[in-house]
């Protein structure tokens, strides 16, 4: 490596004017940014070929879903991460390059992703987020139709929330995974934003307000101190809460930036006005089969146990013995017997590393049932 030109310790002299630097001519800049940018073109150009090239190597498969590989796209995405230095932040430069892939991969055949409707949701970011715009998103009316509709096989992915740093789990999100056979193939971390919109933009004409429960408890400060006396509507999605709001001057909805946009509503307050300032929600990415190790990654199992002494000790020491960082545990009543519980708990690693294998293994001998609901990568920013 070159060393690194020493700076200049003599000073100006007294008097002497400071050097001048010629003032950027704009056409020329101009000129440079034009032929970057197709300079641009014919290497995305390029790696559109041989992703059609990686496509013929797999050989003829039956659907989009066969050509999609999350592990592979989770380390091209990382490598992206490590290779920036600036001046575009991480998350812009990572936005950028899966949309490259989402094209890419559409070459092929879209993805269809079912996730929580109607349009306009944190759902329907999450999917944009994880999948990109050349996927096609299926609105569907609850979460159990997402998971209906992924194993039915109409839907190639589904997107589902699981927990919110505030408000804590999504229960039916945990509870479907009792009964399911679907996977967890990936997880999006979506910075949410709650803003007050309404038709006519003015605080003062409000006097209810819609949001679906987890957005009216992400707000509950705010609305407490600010409309006290209004009256505090549940419903299904944030974008329902919008669909009956651009309907009457005197109603308001807690929704995403999106949602204002897609129904023709204004922001009454112009900062957001959830009570944590780093809300975010984590979403569950679900499919039909468990995926390669991308090299940092996440898995969640499901343990049932009966009630007994030191039984969650039972489950946990396992994974202690052979090193595994547990991230979160939950439990719900298993809805299989009576006092029969199921924890839910997420490990660092995957499920074909040794450690795990051993430690599930260990899992056995104190467990009523243990399934393993997916092994993916940790979310990249």
């Amino acid at each position: 490596m070159a060393a690194k030109p020493k700076k200049s310790t003599q000073k100006p002299k007294k008097g002497a004017s400071p050097p001048t630097i010629a003032k950027p001519v704009l056409s020329d800049v101009r000129a440079q940014i034009d032929r970057i940018d197709r300079q641009i073109q014919q290497l995305i150009a390029e790696r559109a070929g041989y992703a059609r090239q990686v496509g013929k190597a797999k050989g003829k498969l039956a659907q989009a879903v066969d050509y999609y590989r999350p592990e592979r796209e989770a380390q091209v995405l990382r490598m992206v991460v490590d290779r920036n230095e600036g001046p575009l932040s991480d998350e812009v430069l990572v936005h950028v390059f899966r949309e490259i892939m989402s094209a890419c991969l559409a070459q092929q055949e879209p993805l269809k992703i079912g996730y929580l409707g109607p349009e306009g949701t944190f759902s329907q970011q999450a999917v944009l987020k994880h999948f990109g715009r050349s996927a096609h998103g299926l609105p569907l009316s609850s979460i159990e139709e997402v998971f209906q509709e992924v194993e039915s096989g109409n839907a190639d992915f589904g997107v589902v929330p699981v927990e919110n740093s505030g408000q804590g789990t999504i229960q039916i999100t945990l509870d479907m995974f009792l009964t399911s056979q679907l996977k967890i193939c990936g997880e999006v971390e979506l910075r949410v934003h709650q803003f007050l919109l309404s038709r006519s933009g003015h605080i003062e004409d409000i006097e209810r307000v819609y949001g679906h429960p987890q957005a009216l408890a992400q707000t509950a400060g705010w609305l407490r101190a600010n409309l006290p006396k209004v009256e505090k509507l549940p419903v299904s999605s944030n974008a329902e809460g919008a669909r009956r709001a651009r309907n009457a001057d005197d109603a308001a909805c807690v929704a995403g930036e999106s949602a204002a946009h897609v129904y023709g509503l204004k922001k009454v307050v112009m900062t957001p006005i959830q009570d944590e300032k780093d809300n975010t929600t984590r979403f569950l990415v679900i499919g039909r089969q468990i995926f390669p190790p991308s090299g940092h990654d996440r898995t969640s199992v499901l343990v049932f146990i009966h009630d007994k002494p030191g039984a969650l000790f039972d489950v946990l020491s396992p994974f202690a013995r052979h090193g595994i960082s547990m991230n979160r545990i939950e439990s719900r009543p298993s809805h299989q017997a009576k006092w029969e519980y199921a924890f839910f708990i997420d490990l660092a690693g995957h499920v074909e590393d040794e450690g795990m294998k051993q430690a599930l293994a260990e899992l056995e001998a104190h467990s009523a049932q243990i399934k393993v609901l997916g092994s993916y990568p940790v979310a990249v920013p």
